[in-house]
């Protein structure tokens, strides 16, 4: 099977705000209010994602409405999508520190409208990244800058794993690479062992269409990687091979995404990468 891999370089390029997030310095502010900026980032193709989010306080914990809109450069809706990993769109949503970390699958609505409904835990900064394919324009990831009012936890420096490998649950899960260097296609592969006798894991389920899910976010935010299996064969373990090429070097963090008894369970990692 082809290789199923997405960069991203999310630099902005446009503004659809009403306010502008001063992204500078985040990290100090424990108190904040509900911010209205959008930023459209780069996209690959003729495609906007106009973002909004509907909350009754913007609180943690808040139940929230957020609706994409996609429309072409002439502002008319587009209005078909190529079904891309078993669904028409990929929303991630990550806090500014990548501490907090959320897959969702929007609703098509029609006319170019997607809907989904979450909350999020704490106040702080989120970024709302939608991955989508319009029909004949190739795939798009454009994101969307969100303040939550409330404390914001004290940010956690990012810093790369001594170890990659991970228990979750009675599960070893460890991340290999055959080297780690930016700008070239690297060999990713996850390793699952279970029990105490460390017992080759063969009885993962498909996620997503395949034996597994994978993003990596750079520490700044500005770099996106989405990819899932090169064999959507293999779909049962012990092993996930992938190919991932990280777009420049320094520190990312990585989640990855199976499932096992109809569970879906995700392994974090941070790595770096260098030239």
């Amino acid at each position: 099977m082809p290789l199923s891999c997405f960069v991203v370089l999310l630099s902005a390029c446009g503004s659809s705000a009403t306010t502008t997030i001063d992204m500078s310095d985040m990290s100090g502010m424990s108190s904040m209010t509900m911010s209205s900026s959008s930023v459209t980032h780069e996209h690959t193709s003729d495609a906007i994602a106009h973002f909004s989010v509907d909350s009754p306080n913007y609180l943690p914990k808040e139940l929230s409405n957020i609706t994409i809109l996609v429309q072409n450069k002439w502002n008319r809706p587009i209005e078909k999508f190529d079904v891309m990993h078993e669904k028409l769109m990929h929303l991630i949503v990550v806090s500014k520190d990548l501490s907090y970390f959320e897959h969702l699958h929007p609703t098509y609505a029609d006319t170019g409208r997607f809907d989904v409904q979450t909350s999020f835990p704490t106040g702080g900064y989120y970024q709302l990244i939608a991955d989508f394919t319009p029909t004949g324009l190739g795939e798009s990831v454009q994101s969307y800058w969100l303040t939550i009012n409330g404390k914001a936890p004290k940010a956690v420096k990012l810093q790369p794993d001594k170890s990659l490998t991970k228990q979750v649950g009675d599960k070893e899960v460890t991340l290999a690479f055959d080297h780690l260097m930016a700008g070239m296609e690297l060999d990713m592969v996850f390793t699952f062992k279970q029990g105490a006798a460390k017992t080759p894991v063969t009885n993962l389920q498909p996620y997503l269409g395949s034996v597994g899910h994978v993003v990596a976010i750079s520490e700044d935010g500005n770099d996106f990687v989405h990819v899932h299996p090169t064999d959507s064969a293999a779909t049962s373990g012990p092993t996930a091979a992938f190919k991932i090429v990280f777009p420049s070097k320094g520190i990312y963090k990585i989640w990855g995404q199976f499932q096992q008894n109809n569970e879906v369970f995700i392994v974090p990692y941070v790595i770096h990468v260098n030239l």
